[in-house]
């Protein structure tokens, strides 16, 4: 039946072109933000993941800038100890070669001295961003140093920072407030000659610190003994050990933390990834849904005005 006063057929049309309208309006969105759930009202489940995730993955970001920074920390430190370790070796080997008969100890003394400034310029330097884990001039005594490692996010929902440490009184070189704390201020026992009973003890640097140091300092005159040359080398050789071990330790945290870092770099691409794969829109199926819909969006427009069409003709019998 065909009405003058209602356009069924005009009104069918038109829902239909709104309702077409209504998707592509839906679909030039996902294509313009290349998101198929941009909203909780797209999916108010995956929306949630998806921003809890994204979240997550800053926090991680942030961890893998302080990895970095205790990397820097680490690196600093050990590069320091490294060449301290040098300079020891140095040391023993003129040690060693005072032993020699006729040596003239003053000269060899000369060098040692040298390369005493040099230590004390190494453990000086090795400093990053105002921290400096070989060298101590302040009252406080060397401690642990806590590093930032990683952001952990429990199954009850509740979150956590996890930390590496390292104690630096492993590593401290030189301590002048209190000699005892630096592996090259403090004493070390030694047995000299063929006894079994300990009976000296010397320290490589005296830091002229506020507590006196015990023992005495490797310094060698015209008149110093072959039987104190050998228990200064020997003194010298347990400083290398320790310095070794520390060196060790170091290179085991440094380690840990590359690790740790190309972990949490690895995990913050798996986490976009894995948000993507809820919530990115597929191009190809977004654009081909649009051409479908314009498609029927120009048939929606024929059919509207092929409805509106009808109408006038049954007005024109009227004329």
């Amino acid at each position: 039946m065909t009405s003058i006063v209602t356009n069924n057929a005009a009104i069918a049309a038109l829902n239909t072109l709104r309702s077409i309208n209504s998707s592509m309006e839906s679909t030039q969105s996902h294509i313009s933000s290349g998101l198929r759930i941009g909203n909780a009202s797209d999916n108010a489940a995956y929306w949630s993941i998806a921003t809890t995730m994204r979240s997550d993955n800053k926090a991680l970001g942030a961890v893998e800038d302080a990895i970095g920074l205790g990397a820097a920390k680490t690196d600093t430190a050990y590069t320091g100890l490294e060449a301290a370790i040098d300079v020891v070796s140095e040391i023993k080997k003129k040690l060693v070669a005072a032993r020699e008969p006729g040596v003239d100890k003053d000269k060899i003394n000369k060098e040692l001295t040298e390369l005493k400034s040099q230590l004390s310029s190494i453990s000086q330097s090795s400093s990053f961003n105002g921290e400096n884990w070989l060298y101590n001039d302040t009252t406080t005594a060397p401690a642990t140093k806590t590093m930032v490692g990683s952001f952990v996010r429990a199954a009850n929902g509740n979150v956590s920072i996890k930390t590496i440490d390292y104690d630096t009184s492993k590593s401290m070189l030189i301590d002048v407030r209190t000699q005892a704390n630096g592996l090259l201020t403090k004493g070390y026992a030694v047995i000299q000659g063929t006894g079994t009973t300990v009976n000296a003890t010397y320290f490589l640097i005296d830091a002229n610190g506020t507590a006196t140091n015990t023992g005495t300092e490797i310094v060698l005159t015209s008149t110093t003994s072959d039987l104190n040359v050998e228990g200064m080398v020997s003194a010298v050789d347990k400083m290398l050990k320790d310095m070794t071990d520390a060196a060790a330790t170091l290179g085991a945290t440094n380690a840990r933390l590359d690790s740790q870092k190309e972990f949490v770099t690895d995990l913050r691409n798996v986490i976009t990834t894995g948000v993507g794969r809820l919530v990115d829109a597929d191009m190809n199926e977004e654009s081909t849904r649009l051409k479908a819909l314009q498609t029927q969006q120009q048939l929606g427009i024929q059919a509207l005005a092929i409805a509106n069409s009808n109408a006038d003709n049954v007005l024109s019998l009227f004329r």
